[in-house]
């Protein structure tokens, strides 16, 4: 007979995932990265760098900035985008509290262990 509560979902666990999801792509790092170390706005550029088809570029964008990772602002006839540092921090509090305390020495039996 199990007597434990059933696990239920986090508020935040919708987020987390979203964020997540986000980043599940090489190119979509890429871009954060690129936007991390230009410590800036870049328009058009971002094409240049990755090497990718500008449709394919603006589909990455579109999954970060919908995850809240991204801001984009149009300029023109172009958008412009950066970090969403306040959307970065979030992610990162998020994924914190997914171990709070950290990953140290598991607290119970390890994986293949005999009780």
């Amino acid at each position: 007979m199990n007597t434990r509560a059933p696990l239920l979902p986090d508020p935040t666990d919708e987020e987390l995932a979203r964020a997540c999801k986000a980043l599940a792509h090489p190119a979509r790092i890429a871009i954060l990265r690129h936007l991390h170390e230009i410590d800036g706005c870049v328009c058009g550029r971002i094409v240049e760098v990755l090497s990718l088809a500008q449709s394919t570029v603006s589909e990455h964008l579109r999954k970060l900035k919908r995850a809240g990772l991204v801001r984009g602002e149009v300029d023109g006839p172009s958008t412009c985008y950066c970090i969403d540092r306040e959307g970065l921090a979030r992610f990162k509090a998020l994924a914190e509290a997914l171990c709070p305390g950290g990953v140290g020495e598991p607290r119970g039996r390890r994986c293949g262990e005999k009780a």
